[in-house]
This record gives structure tokens, sequence and C-alpha cells, in this order.
């Protein structure tokens, strides 16, 4: 357990590393995550991400207010029938995310091995506690 989290915390200081080249802090970077990832037709907003995020309102609003500021997202008034501001990514945030996510892809290929290797042991030990459990 250890050698998988000790490759998972490598990996997020890999990804807020490439997120702070691009000038965006590891929040910034989740939230668009965040928001990016919604299924087409959702529409994102601020309690959807405290939610998504895991972080209070008044922060996930000021993280808001940072992104709108720096031209990542647009926060627009909401649709018929629904409270809240909806946010959305804008071109900025698209082309940022796109760098990421390339970056990302080649450190996961490298990092793979490590990690199935990690997660095979992981295994191996629960299988062999069940066995000896069972005896």
């Amino acid at each position: 357990m250890a050698n998988l989290r000790y490759s998972i915390r490598r990996f997020r200081q890999f990804s807020a590393k490439e997120a702070d080249k691009l000038g965006l802090s590891p929040q910034q970077h989740q939230a668009l995550l965040a928001i990016k990832g919604l299924p087409r037709g959702r529409e994102m907003t601020a309690r959807m991400l405290t939610d998504r995020l895991l972080m209070g309102r008044r922060l996930v609003e000021e993280l808001v207010q940072q992104l709108v500021d720096e031209g990542y997202v647009a926060a627009e008034a909401p649709t018929k029938g629904r409270s809240g501001q909806v946010i959305r990514l804008t071109c900025k945030a698209e082309g940022a995310l796109d760098q990421l996510a390339s970056a990302h892809l080649f450190e996961i290929r490298k990092m793979a091995p490590e990690l199935m290797q990690a997660l095979r042991i992981l295994q191996d030990r629960q299988r062999m506690q069940r066995i000896t459990w069972m005896l």
C-alpha cells in the first residue's frame, strides 16, 4: 500500500508542476477537469462544483472568480428553471486542458509498470490474507 500511495503522490506532484507551468493552481486544474468531465448536455453550477471538488462553497466561489478573472471560465446566467450561475470553459481552458492531458498521458504511460507492480503486490497480499484467514 505504501508503494502505491507513494506513486500516487509522485503523480499528483507531477500534475501540480505541469499545471503551474501554465499558471494554474492544482485546485484550478481540478475545477477545469470537473467542468470538462460533465456528460454532454449537463451544465456545471457552483453547487455541483462544490460537490465535485469536495470543497466549501465559499472556496469554490473564490476559485470560480479566479478562473473568470484569468479567462479560463465564463459564468453565465442560469437557464430557465435553474438557480445559480452556469460555469463554462473558454477556449483558453480547452487549450490548457489539451496541453495538460498530453503531459499527463505521457507520465501515466511512464509510471504504468510501477503502478501495476504495486497493485499486483496488493492483490497477492490480499489473496494470502484470505487464504490464511480461511485456514
